[in-house]
């Protein structure tokens, strides 16, 4: 790893990793805790991994200023419950809080497949995709979906790329839209080789740390080069988003004696609520597309990129490898079965194309 990625820039990485530990909330006491939102009351927004964590707090947050929210999870009744707790609470306060639970089970492509056409066959907009479900398998054995892919990179890259592709008429029809990835400072020591996203070539031995760090910085690369398939006026700003390290539980096969460490440090980890503001600033600040689009105008090779603080800031070297990035886009397209040239289709309205691709899936 540290000979493919090159010394000085692994060692970067994880100076900048601990730095954001240390000093996240330092850099971040300039904001309220909860975040302010403004009124959302026009928005519809699909979150991924909603029932815990940083997803719990986003879709209870953008339900409570309005939004439409669409809990996109594996466990509904846990969402069910979540929703009648909430509306429970608000109760007096105001209408009835919005929100729904639909299905999504990231380590199954087929079930992305369903929920898009579930999703897209209402022929609404979506105005915010956040892909913010995630899994850090600390320590634990390489493992692999019902899809043959290692599990980090499907969960965290692979499955919401092919949920975010299939979900742009949605998102054009709800332009000025967002697409916000929720990612992590770890993307800054990971590497991709587009050859061997899997890692089960053997020129790498395995361990969750890159399971986990390749998946993030293949979810900068891909919607990088996403960014810049999609033309300004198409009125689709792309980001990627680091909400910190949070006390949640997606490293929740850490062990007890991990585990242990883990929260003897408490004053330096964000609660959920406070590791959601940077998403939920991402997906709602006005000024948010207006630097994408700067970023775009400049070309620039990387997508946007908001930090713990809710400033603009640097994906890592590695992310601004051009050529890598656009392998591992067209990878990422044959690995989860999209034509390379989907997304150009999709944006001249070939809508049908979406329903071919999820009939085809279903045999």
């Amino acid at each position: 790893m540290k000979e493919a990625l090159g010394w000085m820039e692994w060692l970067r990485g994880w100076l900048n990793i601990l730095y954001e530990i240390f000093f996240q909330r330092i850099l971040a006491c300039h904001l309220k805790n909860p975040l302010p939102l403004p009124p959302l009351g026009d928005l519809t927004c699909i979150v991924t991994g909603s029932t815990s964590g940083i997803g719990l707090e986003i879709a209870k947050q953008l339900a409570e200023s309005g939004a439409h929210v669409v809990m996109a999870c594996r466990r509904t009744q846990a969402g069910q419950e979540l929703i009648h707790k909430w509306q429970s609470e608000w109760s007096g306060m105001g209408p009835p809080l919005n929100v729904e639970v639909m299905e999504l089970d990231l380590l199954s492509l087929d079930s992305v497949r369903r929920f898009a056409a579930a999703w897209n066959a209402r022929s609404g907009p979506l105005h915010v995709l956040i892909n913010n479900a995630g899994i850090f398998s600390i320590g634990a054995p390489q493992a692999f979906s019902v899809d043959g892919h290692e599990e980090h990179m499907q969960v965290n890259h692979l499955a919401p790329a092919l949920l975010t592709v299939l979900l742009l008429p949605s998102l054009i029809r709800g332009s000025p839209s967002r697409i916000v990835n929720v990612n992590s400072i770890m993307h800054q020591v990971g590497f991709v080789d587009p050859d061997d996203m899997n890692v089960v070539s053997g020129k790498r031995k395995f361990s969750s740390l890159i399971g986990y760090s390749s998946s993030k910085l293949a979810q900068v690369m891909f919607n990088s080069i996403l960014n810049k398939k999609i033309p300004s006026e198409a009125g689709i700003s792309v980001t990627c988003v680091s909400p910190g390290t949070v006390q949640t539980n997606v490293a929740r096969t850490l062990s007890s004696t991990i585990q242990a460490a883990y929260h003897l440090i408490p004053y330096f980890l964000f609660t959920p609520q406070e590791g959601a503001r940077s998403t939920l600033f991402t997906a709602t600040d006005p000024q948010v597309p207006e630097y994408c689009s700067v970023l775009k105008a400049d070309d620039w090779p990387v997508c946007a990129y908001i930090s713990v603080d809710c400033r603009p800031t640097n994906a890592s070297e590695e992310a601004h490898n051009l050529e890598t990035s656009k392998r591992v886009y067209e990878k990422t397209m044959e690995l989860v079965g999209l034509p390379p040239d989907v997304v150009e289709k999709l944006l001249e309205g070939e809508e049908v194309l979406t329903e071919e691709i999820e009939r085809d899936h279903s045999h």
